[in-house]
């Protein structure tokens, strides 16, 4: 299986650079299993929202987009940026973000 290249970042690190557009990156300090288990979270989130706007649900879709959310503030790529946060608070971040999504679709 072929891998792409990582995205460039910015000099400070704080975005990566996809097609000429500037997208704020993970946070660097995220642990390897928790960053991997949140990027689980939100690929399923994706899914989900797919599959409802494929269903014309909408309620499936606010909920599924909800998760989206929630992984992405976990990461670090929404909310008070990453690099404003000291590290209990960074840590309380995405221990939060895995609580409420474990607790949302039964992951242990």
């Amino acid at each position: 299986m072929t891998r792409n290249p990582p995205p460039a970042r910015t000099p400070d690190g704080h975005y990566v650079l996809i097609d000429g557009r500037r997208w704020r990156a993970t946070d660097p300090d995220l642990p390897a299993d928790v960053s991997a288990h949140l990027r689980s979270h939100l690929m399923s989130a994706r899914r989900a929202v797919g599959a409802a706007l494929r269903s014309q649900d909408e309620q499936a879709e606010r909920e599924a987009r909800h998760r989206v959310h929630a992984a992405k503030v976990a990461l670090g790529e929404r909310g008070t940026p990453w690099w404003e946060q000291d590290d209990a608070q960074r840590r309380a971040r995405w221990l939060d973000g895995l609580a409420a999504l474990d607790g949302d679709d039964g992951h242990p």
